[in-house]
């Protein structure tokens, strides 16, 4: 599940953002200013950061500035400030996004998401596919009568072949998807993970990956 760390000195604002979060099934982390936010940081890992721009001790141009020079993750800035000189501010600090008070928290969400896929940050660890379910935090595919346990890559494979069954994914596509866009390996190690899964799975009748010729992979329905 990715961690969500939520930065605003208005405790209403980020009680709000963080209920909507963890309704959406994301860990959430708060930090009522830029400087609570770095000592959080410090003591765990995010996947985005959630900024207001008015805060004291450290406000959200500058924790923004600071979160581009020393980590990858997505920024979404929440303020109360509109005007375009502003946003040209947020975006020129680094922000990704820019959402105005007052906002729909179901927009929040949605902006959220997207910005997690824009990074090829898994939102789901798990997903269940009849009895069988699989796990990304503890890296394993199970059903009532067995368990097994995967590599980190094969399991983020399997679990994102599994959220649209019978859907062809091009070796082009899952090598972004899993691998990330900056990846300079070639695009048969999807190959070498896929035969690798299916040795895995052959106690899982119903997972079969299927390979289209000339196109890719899928995973087809399980009933």
């Amino acid at each position: 599940m990715a961690v969500i760390l939520v930065v605003d000195d208005d405790d209403h604002i980020r009680q709000l953002i963080s209920l909507y979060l963890t309704k959406n099934h994301f860990d959430v982390i708060e930090a009522k200013n830029g400087a609570e936010a770095i000592e959080k940081l410090d003591q765990t890992a995010i996947d985005l950061a959630i900024v207001d721009i008015m805060m004291p001790k450290m406000d959200g141009i500058e924790l923004t500035k600071e979160l581009r020079a020393y980590y990858e993750i997505p920024i979404l800035m929440v303020t109360a400030k509109g005007d375009s000189e502003d946003k040209i501010i947020g975006f020129e600090a680094g922000t990704d996004d820019y959402l105005v008070k007052p906002f729909d928290p179901i927009e929040l969400v949605l902006r959220v998401k997207a910005l997690l896929k824009r990074y090829n940050v898994n939102v789901e660890r798990r997903n269940k596919l009849g009895e069988i379910e699989i796990d990304l935090d503890r890296l394993t595919v199970s059903n009532q009568e067995t368990t097994v346990e995967l590599k980190r890559k094969e399991c983020e494979l399997l679990l994102e072949l599994s959220f649209e069954p019978g859907r062809i994914f091009t070796r082009a596509q899952l090598v972004e998807k899993i691998w990330g866009y900056d990846y300079e390996g070639d695009e048969r190690t999807v190959d070498v993970h896929i035969k690798r899964l299916r040795e895995k799975l052959t106690d899982f009748d119903q997972l079969t990956i299927t390979t289209v010729r000339g196109l890719g992979y899928r995973l087809e329905d399980v009933d």
